[in-house]
């Protein structure tokens, strides 16, 4: 038998658009060829489980080798196997509408996926490394004839009578000079184990040495000899492809180590999904401990379909705050060759998104109902990500207030709405207003916590990188008519203001004369002075920032769309306690000895916010020294 002919496609430059377009991507071919190896494996092992093949199925395999000195990479199996008929149909009709529309829609294109995905390709990608390409096939039908195939990448192909004796398919690769990087075995050993290190049939490259035990030495200690074994690269029946009763959480635990061989912490916990309408989905998700770095965290999960990898930028199939989760999702709704426009597009992807971030927010709440105090210890590692969450996805918010945890300085944890009942009628002010007083730094703010405090009222912690963003959604969402201050930014008393009214026992002449004397012993243009009535007890000078231009200027930082109020300077307020004894006294005092206490009193207010450095604490602690 011998035939020649030509393969069945609309333009002659099939062969170097593939080259031209998809060679960024070349290392798929590998991907490509083992995926319908694996296909041809698991075709023999349904057809026999249907009583429609009554031989003997063996033990499935696929094999790669490579050989350096006659430059070709082989991709062989003992599956379902082709006749010459079938390799016509199958290999030399190329399904794509023309020449003109192929070349017009990718004549900008640089994405293989899509090429191949779209027109059907995956067995021509071999073309992209190879300048010539053989199939030998025994199809597993009873009294076939072996057929062999070679293409030179032109259109022309020839069929032959062919030498395989047992059901199975080679593909045979001849490599060409651009692509000699796939002769290393180290480079073809790194691919398969990127695309195809859980594939369901296992793949042999090669061998590799193994210890094994050989008897014992004169002291009874056991003996090691090297022996050479296959190398299987792939575990055929990954954790996400079982039952959660199956599973222990050990074997979670060895799989997510399997995923992340190099040192990770251990994830806090995780969700196995599987879920087979409108649309087939398996898959583990971890949550890993989250650090206060977002980007670092990302690109953690990885999508397969049918056990075969694809990508790991999953971005257009899971929400934005899922990226930080870590994990697999596998889908054969999800086509093997994807391309962005496509994901975008898919009307299952975007049921998929939206079944995931159900997913887990269901397992949020159940953790949290179920083990509170074990959630609560746990929420140092994950309340970034559900914060971020929060912001990003209003479906994951709905949910996610009800387990959303807000911390004080007492290391006590409320819901939202737990909150919002512990202070909403001590923490109001004279307008109805609910006032949330926060700290971004507990150590540095401490003495604002302390005026707080004194006063009965609680102060929160929000000292992460989303919280400048999460005091603007609880004020929309925590409740009625919140407001959220930080705690250093006012007085307390300016904070919430309350009905009380307080006399100012200066004289209109002796405060003007203090804020001269402060103005003067400041000299600062950012610093704004302001003589005010407030309790005697409290602190005779604080400095402050506006709530409202420091939070403005915080967010313009993160990216929050305030870039004007970024670019503006910081502006204090300096209020000085009208009531206080020291205030009376400077007043009354001369002007050297006065401008000494003011500028002291001013310095310990910097103290207090971290903001005295440089020369300025330098003659600080010299004039504290000297007023000793």
């Amino acid at each position: 038998m011998q035939e020649k002919g030509s393969i069945s496609i609309h333009t002659e430059n099939i062969f170097p658009v593939i080259k031209k377009f998809l060679y960024s991507d070349n290392e798929i071919f590998l991907r490509e060829l083992v995926s319908n190896a694996v296909d041809a494996s698991q075709k023999i092992k349904r057809l026999s489980s249907l009583g429609q093949y009554q031989g003997e199925v063996g033990d499935l395999l696929v094999d790669v080798k490579v050989d350096k000195e006659a430059k070709t990479i082989t991709i062989s199996d003992n599956g379902i196997g082709m006749t010459a008929e079938e390799i016509k149909k199958y290999i030399n009709q190329i399904a794509f509408s023309g020449a003109t529309e192929f070349m017009e829609k990718f004549k900008e294109a640089n994405d293989a996926n899509e090429i191949i995905g779209r027109f059907g390709l995956g067995f021509y990608s071999a073309f992209m490394v190879a300048d010539k390409v053989e199939i030998d096939s025994l199809s597993y039908q009873e009294g076939a004839e072996p057929a062999h195939w070679t293409c030179d990448g032109s259109t022309s192909y020839e069929i032959s009578e062919g030498t395989r004796t047992t059901r199975g398919t080679d593909i045979i690769l001849h490599i060409n000079e651009d692509a000699e990087e796939f002769l290393e075995e180290s480079r073809i050993q790194t691919i398969l184990d990127k695309y195809c290190k859980f594939l369901p049939v296992p793949i042999r490259f090669g061998t590799k040495s193994t210890q094994e035990e050989d008897g014992e030495d004169e002291e009874g200690k056991p003996k090691y000899k090297t022996v050479e074994v296959d190398n299987i690269i792939n575990n055929t029946s990954p954790a996400w492809t079982k039952s959660p009763s199956e599973l222990t959480d050990e074997d979670y635990l060895a799989f997510y180590r399997e995923l992340y061989p190099y040192p990770m912490d251990e994830p806090l916990f995780w969700i196995h999904l599987n879920v087979d309408y409108p649309f087939n989905l398996t898959g583990i998700l971890y949550f890993p401990k989250i650090k206060n770095e977002l980007e670092v965290q990302r690109n953690k999960i990885k999508l397969y379909s049918r056990q075969v990898f694809i990508t790991d930028e999953v971005k257009d199939i899971v929400p934005e705050f899922l990226m930080l989760l870590h994990g697999v999702i596998d889908s054969p709704d999800i086509p093997l060759n994807v391309s962005r426009s496509f994901l975008q597009a898919d009307s299952n992807v975007k049921k998929i998104n939206n079944y995931i971030t159900k997913k887990v927010a269901d397992k949020l709440q159940e953790i949290f109902k179920s083990d509170r105090k074990g959630f609560e210890e746990k929420w140092n590692d994950i309340g970034l990500f559900i914060k971020y969450g929060m912001l990003s996805d209003e479906k994951f918010a709905e949910k996610a207030n009800e387990f959303c945890l807000l911390k004080n300085t007492q290391g006590e944890s409320y819901t939202m709405k737990e909150y919002y009942e512990k202070v909403k009628d001590i923490q109001v002010d004279k307008d109805g207003n609910i006032v949330y007083l926060y700290t971004h730094d507990v150590a540095q703010q401490d003495s604002f916590i302390a005026g707080a405090t004194a006063k009965g009222y609680d102060v929160l912690v929000l000292d992460g990188p989303l919280d400048t963003h999460m005091t603007s959604y609880l004020e929309q969402k925590g409740g009625e008519k919140i407001q959220l201050k930080r705690v250093d930014a006012d007085v307390i008393d300016k904070l919430i203001q309350k009905d009380e009214k307080i006399e100012l026992t200066l004289s209109e002449d002796e405060s003007k004369k203090a804020t001269e004397v402060f103005e003067k012993a400041i000299s600062r243009a950012d610093m704004k002075v302001e003589v005010d009535a407030l309790h005697a007890e409290d602190l005779p000078v604080s400095v402050t920032l506006d709530e409202f231009m420091r939070r403005m200027k915080e967010m313009a930082k993160t990216g929050g769309g305030m870039g004007f109020y970024g670019s503006l300077p910081d502006n204090y307020k300096v209020t000085v306690n009208g009531n206080h004894p020291l205030v009376k006294r400077i007043v009354e005092s001369s002007d050297e000895e006065g401008a000494k206490l003011a500028k002291q009193a001013f310095d310990l207010a910097l103290l207090s916010r971290g903001l005295l450095t440089g020369s300025e604490l330098t003659s600080f602690v010299k004039r504290s020294v000297e007023m000793i």
